[in-house]
C-alpha cells in the first residue's frame, strides 16, 4: 500500500508546484531544490514563449485562407524575418536585463534590480523610435530587398508600416518580460503574453474578414490585431511594474538616466544584441535565398515551416531561459556549483521536449502544414523543410540551454563569437553553395540550418565545460 500512497503524494506535490508556477510567488530560487526551481520558472516561461509564436501562427492561419494566400503568407513571413532584427534588439536588451536583475536579486538587493530594469526600458524606448521611422519610410523597399516581387511588395506596404511602426510594443513586451524573468516573476511574464494573444485571436478574424459594420481589412487587419494585442500585453506589464509585484518595486525616478548603470547594461546588451542580430541576419539571408531559388510557393512553404518550427522552438527557448535565471541568481548568491548543476538538469528536460517535437514533425508534418494553407505546392515545401529541420532538434535543444547559461551569467560575448563563426562563416556560404552551385534550391537551405545548429551546440558545450563564464562580473 505504501507505493500507491507515495505515488499519489508525488503526483499531488507535482500539481501543487504547477499551480504555484501559474500563480507566481516571491520565492528564493537559490535555496529550493533545483528541479522544483526549474519547474516553477520553466512552465510559465515555456507557455510565455509559446504564446509569442502564436501571434504569427494566428496571422498565418487567417491570411493563408485569403484569395491571394501565396502572396499574403509571403508578406507575413518576410516581414517577420525583418522583424527578427527588432526581436534581436529586444532579446539582447532583455537578456542584459535578466542577467543584471537576476544577479542583484541573488545578492538580495531588489532596489538595484528595479533601477537596472527601468534604465533598460528607457534605453529600449529611444531605440524603438528610430526603428519605427525607418519602417514607415522604407516599407516597400524592405520587402523588395527581401526578394518579394513588385506586386507582392506593393500589397504588403501597409502591413510592414504597421508592424514596424509599432516596434515599441514589441521591444517592451520582450524587454519587460526579461526583467520579470530575472526577478523570478515568470508567471507575470506568461500572463502578459496570454492576454496579448487572447486579444489578437479575437481581433484577427474580425479585422481580417470583417464583421457587421467593420470592413474586411485583409492583411492590414492582421497587423492591427497583432499590434493591439501586443500593446495590451505591454499595458498589463506596466501595471504590474507600477504596482510593485513580487521582488520589483519600481519608481518613475528610476527612469532618470544613470550613466554608470547604462554603461553596465550596454556592456552586456551590446554583444547580446549582436548575438541575436547575427542569427537574425542569417535567417533573413536564408529567407531571401529561398525566395529567389524557390519562387513565391517555395518562399511561402519555407515561411510556413519556419513559423511551425518556432511555435515548438520558442517553448524550448523558454525552458532554457529558466537556466539563465537560475545561473544569474545563484551566481549572485555565490553558489557556482548550484548554477552549473541547474544547467545540466535543464538540458535533460530540453532534450526530452525536443525529442518529442522531432517525432511530431517527422510523423505529422503534413497535417501541421495543411492546417495553414490549402495550396498543395506550399504544403509540399513546408513538409520537406520540417522533416529536414527536425533532424537536429535534440542537439539544438542542448545548445539553447548552454547559450542561455552564458547569457544568464552575463557572458554574452561567448555565444556571440560562436554565432559569427557558425552562421556567417559556415551556414550562409554552405546554404549558398548547396542552393546555387549544386542546384538544390530551397532544399539546400533547409539542410544548412540543422548542420550549423549542431556545430553551435558542440562548440558551446566545449567552452561551457572550461568554466570561464563563472568569472563574469555584472
Amino acid at each position: 500500500m505504501s507505493q500507491p500512497i507515495e505515488a499519489k503524494s508525488r503526483l499531488s506535490n507535482f500539481f501543487n508546484v504547477l499551480v504555484q508556477a501559474f500563480k507566481g510567488a516571491e520565492i528564493d530560487y537559490t535555496s529550493i531544490s533545483i528541479r522544483k526551481a526549474i519547474v516553477l520558472l520553466a512552465v510559465p516561461m515555456m507557455l510565455e514563449m509559446m504564446m509569442e509564436s502564436v501571434f504569427v501562427l494566428v496571422d498565418l492561419y487567417f491570411v493563408g485562407h485569403l484569395p491571394n494566400s501565396a502572396e499574403a503568407i509571403q508578406i507575413v513571413g518576410l516581414t517577420e524575418s525583418v522583424l527578427t532584427i527588432i526581436y534581436s534588439l529586444a532579446m539582447g536588451l532583455g537578456m542584459a536585463a535578466t542577467a543584471v536583475v537576476a544577479r542583484r536579486i541573488g545578492e538580495k538587493n531588489p532596489e538595484a534590480a528595479s533601477r537596472a530594469g527601468m534604465q533598460t526600458i528607457a534605453l529600449a524606448t529611444t531605440i524603438s523610435v528610430l526603428i519605427s521611422i525607418t519602417g514607415l519610410i522604407f516599407a516597400k523597399d524592405i520587402l523588395l530587398m527581401m526578394g518579394a516581387t513588385e506586386s507582392t511588395a506593393s500589397q504588403g506596404v501597409t502591413f510592414v508600416r504597421i508592424m514596424m511602426g509599432t516596434s515599441i510594443v514589441i521591444m517592451l513586451l520582450f524587454l519587460i518580460n526579461g526583467i520579470f524573468r530575472g526577478a523570478g516573476n515568470a508567471a507575470i511574464a506568461m500572463q502578459s503574453l496570454w492576454l496579448a494573444n487572447i486579444i489578437n485571436i479575437i481581433l484577427c478574424p474580425i479585422l481580417i474578414r470583417g464583421l457587421g459594420p467593420i470592413p474586411a481589412l485583409g492583411l492590414t487587419g492582421a497587423a492591427l490585431a497583432t499590434a493591439i494585442g501586443r500593446g495590451t500585453g505591454v499595458l498589463f506589464q506596466i501595471y504590474h511594474l507600477a504596482k510593485g509585484s513580487g521582488n520589483l518595486k519600481v519608481k518613475l525616478a528610476y527612469l532618470k538616466p544613470q550613466l554608470e548603470q547604462i554603461k553596465a547594461i550596454v556592456k552586456i546588451a551590446a554583444p547580446a544584441v549582436l548575438q541575436f542580430v547575427i542569427a537574425s541576419c542569417s535567417w533573413i539571408f536564408l529567407a531571401e535565398l529561398v525566395a529567389t531559388t524557390g519562387g513565391d510557393h517555395g518562399s511561402a512553404g519555407y515561411q510556413t515551416a519556419l513559423r511551425l518550427m518556432m511555435f515548438f522552438m520558442l517553448p524550448a527557448w523558454g525552458l532554457s531561459n529558466a537556466a539563465a535565471t537560475l545561473v544569474g541568481q545563484n551566481m549572485g548568491a555565490g553558489r557556482m556549483d548550484r548554477a552549473e548543476q541547474s544547467v545540466f538538469v535543464t538540458i535533460k528536460y530540453s532534450m526530452i521536449f525536443m525529442g518529442v517535437v522531432m517525432v511530431l514533425f517527422l510523423t505529422c508534418g503534413h497535417l501541421f502544414a495543411s492546417f495553414f494553407t490549402e495550396d498543395q505546392q506550399i504544403r509540399d515545401v513546408a513538409v520537406e523543410a520540417l522533416r529536414i529541420l527536425s533532424y537536429g532538434f535534440i542537439l539544438y535543444g542542448i545548445g539553447m540551454v548552454l547559450v542561455s547559461a552564458f547569457n544568464g551569467a552575463g557572458d554574452t560575448w561567448t555565444p556571440t563569437k560562436i554565432n559569427v563563426v557558425a552562421f556567417w562563416f559556415f551556414q550562409i556560404p554552405f546554404a549558398y553553395f548547396l542552393a546555387k552551385y549544386l542546384n538544390m534550391g530551397p532544399t539546400g537551405v533547409f539542410i544548412a540550418i540543422p548542420v550549423a545548429e549542431i556545430g553551435i551546440t558542440i562548440a558551446s558545450y566545449i567552452i561551457f565545460k572550461k568554466g570561464n563564464w563563472k568569472k563574469t562580473a555584472v
